[in-house]
């Protein structure tokens, strides 16, 4: 087991590593497994970044996520703007069903809001906003509208994880109450974690999932 010391260690060389954050703007601590991140970035995608880069380290149980959004005077934008270039990036994305999702924009925070088939399209919609200018945090609201059975819902996931190499499918019990998935068993890391989460919302019909993995 690694010493807090060590955590802190490699999860800063982490984050050196990762291209699309600047680590000299991010403070890292560690404590019995949780890494706490602070300091402060010019766009929320860093932060998302930032806590991507960090659950991939070993040994890491928990994350508390505070960095800042800050911008520069200069680069501000009002919330009508920030709502009307997120309107206008999902326009464009061919991935959002951007007649389905409203905005809604209060000091930068965005919420986004509506329903919608598919994961993939709530997740599609909530990267094309992450990357704007002025976007200091992101309420994704969308909702996936179940359309199979349970047991069709469990078979897809199950399935899944058995194609995934980053999985152990035998280590991941899956439950599904309408498209509400519930993921217990064991995994070795948050990255793992995350793939498992990453790969049931994968799944047609999933409108919620629950993670209750343990990171051994």
């Amino acid at each position: 087991m690694k010493t807090d010391s060590q955590l802190q260690q490699d999860v800063q060389a982490e984050l050196r590593w990762e291209p699309s954050v600047d680590a000299a703007h991010i403070g890292v601590t560690a404590k019995n497994g949780v890494v706490t991140l602070t300091g402060h970035v010019p766009y929320y995608s860093q932060k998302r970044a930032a806590e991507s880069a960090t659950e991939r380290v070993s040994g890491v149980k928990g994350i508390a996520e505070e960095i800042q959004t800050s911008l520069s005077d200069f680069s501000k934008h009002t919330d009508p703007d920030i709502a009307e270039a997120a309107i206008t990036a999902m326009r464009w994305n061919t991935l959002v069903p951007n007649e389905k999702i409203q905005v809604k924009v209060e000091n930068g925070m965005v919420t986004l809001l509506g329903d919608v088939d598919w994961n993939y399209q709530r997740e599609a919609a909530k990267r094309t906003v992450e990357n704007l200018t002025g976007v200091k945090w992101i309420s994704n609201e969308v909702n996936v509208k179940p359309h199979t059975s349970p047991v069709q819902v469990e078979d897809h996931i199950k399935k899944s994880f058995e194609r995934n190499a980053q999985l152990d499918a035998n280590m991941i019990k899956v439950e599904a109450h309408g498209g509400e998935v519930i993921l217990k068993g064991t995994v070795r890391s948050m990255a793992e974690s995350r793939d498992a989460t990453t790969a049931a919302w994968g799944a047609p019909g999933v409108s919620l999932v629950t993670n209750q993995l343990h990171i051994a």
